[in-house]
């Protein structure tokens, strides 16, 4: 793989495809700069060619074929290492007609480029050492990112600092690892080079460090995907109602009828800076409707899986003791969900009665979703009930599936080294679990890699990144 990446020119749209303002293509490898000479022409009065040009310079001109002027563009130019890849690199800014960009990526590969695969100029960039493998998986995440707060999480990851605190923990273990490699080149002498209490204090420290990131996956995977919020209720509740007044669209079908919605709806919205993702739900009654119950066991499941639920009822139909009922019923599915009840269709009730019949219930929400009042207050509050500590991305937070599961092989075989210094076992058997937790640790980062997990890894990019 090495040797075919360092070997070809790629070439790639950069720009989402479609039709715009601007468009452009980049070319990254040993030959970028003598293919795109061969078609340009520089419309300064300097005779320099781009190869004689210093880098990060930008230059005017046109691109031709043969005769033809196929349009003037400008040429950003980076000279290896100094680019994304560590390669020589050129980025044609042309106009967004998409004949334009096809011409061009035609010109370039006629001229000795090739199509680049997904990712890989973020795969060049990682095996010319200009990013380690977790920093560039972070650059998906941030091109991914659709809120305040994950691209925070992305742009921390990116500049390094998750695989910074992987690279602390490693180097650590490896200078133990060392002294017990030197322990069985004596072990015919019974002599131990590794103090073995710091180990287990290191071991321990580290199991610690691991564990809360291990933990922290559940905040970043919801910063990552969405909080995911289950609006449930009674039917005709209000509850399509609200889910539309939340994300600004006609999502879901409204009718008086009961029993409209037979089916989760999902949409997402940015509130606050965090994304949220409000599940719409069927609502929640004895049915003899087949159909219908369907619906409503969708209902029940999406609670299940939900951070946050959103119990909503009808201002006109439910009192406070009916409410402690079908609180009560909901518990068995709520979980460790966070439960937030909402009184709804105020607009026709005074709120002042209202508020001393359900004055029992903690942090109540009253609201008319059809008339939008008091919609801000809800969102207000769904920001806070999504605690503090997980929109704090000045700590370390684990997004990704491949790292969790490394960092906890790294972890069981850590416990493996511990059972073995409790049990004063041989060098030869804690040699063996600390490689383990090393390599465990070393593929979060790409210290320990293969093709396989590279095209895994690099696969899902987009083309021209």
């Amino acid at each position: 793989m090495n040797n075919q990446l360092n070997n070809d020119t790629i070439v790639a749209l950069a720009t989402a495809p479609g039709t715009g303002a601007i468009a452009v293509l980049r070319l990254s490898g040993k030959d970028a700069i003598s293919i795109v000479e061969k078609v340009f022409t520089n419309k300064s009065q300097e005779r320099k060619t781009l190869q004689d040009k210093p880098g990060n310079t930008i230059h005017f001109g046109l691109i031709n074929d043969d005769e033809t002027i196929i349009d003037e563009v400008l040429v950003s130019l980076f000279k290896a290492p100094h680019s994304y890849t560590g390669e020589d690199v050129l980025e044609i800014s042309c106009h967004g007609s998409q004949f334009i960009q096809q011409q061009l990526l035609s010109l370039f590969v006629r001229n000795g480029a090739r199509l680049a695969n997904p990712g890989e100029f973020t795969l060049r960039a990682f095996l010319n050492g200009k990013f380690d493998l977790s920093q560039a998986e972070a650059v998906a995440d941030l091109i991914a990112s659709n809120s305040t707060v994950s691209h925070q999480v992305a742009m921390s990851q990116m500049r390094g600092g998750f695989s910074g605190k992987i690279k602390i923990l490693r180097e650590n273990l490896v200078d133990f690892a060392s002294l017990i490699e030197l322990e069985l080149d004596f072990s015919e002498e019974d002599v131990e080079f590794a103090d073995r209490t710091e180990l287990k204090n290191l071991v321990i420290s580290i199991q610690r460090i691991i564990e809360r990131l291990v933990e922290s996956f559940e905040v970043g995977n919801v910063i990552k995907n969405g909080i995911p919020v289950a609006i449930v209720g009674k039917p005709n509740a209000g509850k399509s109602t609200l889910l539309n007044v939340l994300i600004n669209e006609d999502k879901a079908i409204v009718s008086d009828i009961p029993g409209t919605t037979r089916d989760t709806i999902e949409n997402e919205m940015s509130i606050g800076g965090v994304l949220f993702r409000f599940i719409d739900t069927a609502g929640i009654r004895d049915t003899s409707d087949v159909i219908e119950q369907i619906g409503v066991n969708k209902a029940l499941q999406a609670m299940q899986k939900s951070a946050i639920i959103i119990y909503l009822f009808d201002a006109h139909q439910l009192s406070s003791r009916d409410i402690d009922v079908e609180i009560n019923k909901l518990k068995e599915h709520i979980g460790n969900s966070q439960l937030l009840i909402v009184c709804n269709k105020i607009d026709t009730e005074n709120l002042v009665e209202l508020q001393k019949e359900f004055a029992g219930f903690e942090n109540l929400i009253y609201i008319s979703a059809k008339e939008h009042l008091y919609i801000e207050d809800l969102k207000t509050k769904l920001v806070a009930m999504f605690d503090s500590r997980t929109i704090n991305v000045t700590e370390t937070v684990v997004t990704n599936v491949r790292h969790v599961d490394a960092l906890r092989k790294a972890n069981s075989s850590l416990y493996k080294v511990m059972e073995g210094l409790n049990k004063n076992i041989q060098s030869d058997f804690l040699a063996i679990d600390i490689r383990y937790a090393l390599e465990a640790l070393g593929t979060i980062t790409g210290q320990v890699t293969s093709d396989e997990l590279l095209g895994n890894i690099f696969g899902r990019f987009c083309i021209g990144k």
